[in-house]
């Protein structure tokens, strides 16, 4: 081989070393638990660095170390607002990622398939309702889209038409739930409690219930109608089609 054809090859070795070495930094970022439950989160919308320590149980200094992390790999950004400072994910793909790593887990590692099977499917193993078949029901308007986040991921962004019913407050606000009607829950992912313990407990009280397959960040991703803001229950708002749609009773 010709010394020119040598040093070419050599260069293209390298440059292929050094982009898929800034790729690692990715990998590295990810590579962590606490920063994957941080994106989680960040995935729902803004939020301080103070809020997500409250959420995930850690310091605000750890939660701090991490989300620098994160946001030396791109995958978040931050605004200071007086003496705080907020994060937000920096591309709407970053979900795509957590949704790659979730599903290849699920089929490749053993240890998860038991952790879902014994934690989130005892609450619920119905087969969950794909997006599609549920954007077809919300148009015909015959179900009840039931979101169990608290109100602040809510009003960040929701699926059209959906009540905002906290996990929390669900067997004491039963009674607004219009009876006879099927009702879809849906959190924030694929592996969010919440749905499970919702629909579990909406079976238990007598509801026709199922899941959403995933959450409302999958949802969004997908290009599907989303709306924001705080809405009253049950009064008649603009349909997924344009028009008007009486929701609830």
């Amino acid at each position: 081989m010709e010394f020119q054809q040598i040093k070419r090859a050599m260069s293209s070795t390298l440059f292929k070393q050094a982009l898929f070495d800034q790729l690692a930094r990715v990998g590295k970022a990810v590579g962590q638990g606490h920063r994957l439950v941080l994106l989680d989160y960040l995935a729902q919308g803004e939020r301080s660095v103070e809020a997500l320590a409250g959420l995930t149980g850690l310091s605000v200094a750890n939660t701090s170390k991490h989300l620098q992390q994160l946001r030396q790999a791109g995958l978040v950004v931050a605004r200071k607002e007086g003496l705080y400072v907020h994060y937000r994910l920096s591309d709407p793909e970053v979900v795509l990622l957590l949704g790659v790593m979730r599903r290849l887990s699920e089929r490749h590692l053993a240890e998860v398939e038991t952790l879902v099977q014994g934690y989130l499917l005892s609450r619920d193993a119905m087969e969950p309702l794909p997006r599609e078949t549920l954007l077809a029901r919300m148009r015909e308007g015959i179900v009840t889209v039931l979101d169990v986040r608290p109100p602040e991921e809510y009003a960040a962004g929701h699926l059209p038409r959906a009540v905002n019913i906290p996990l929390r407050e669900l067997e004491r606000r039963l009674h607004e739930l219009p009876p006879g009607r099927e009702v879809v829950a849906y959190c924030r992912g694929a592996w969010c409690v919440l749905s499970f313990e919702a629909v579990a407990t909406l079976r238990q009280q007598g509801f026709d219930a199922r899941r959403l397959e995933e959450g409302f960040p999958e949802w969004q991703l997908a290009a599907l109608p989303v709306e924001e803001g705080e809405r009253e229950s049950w009064k008649p708002v603009p349909s997924v089609d344009g028009g008007m749609a009486t929701v609830g009773k």
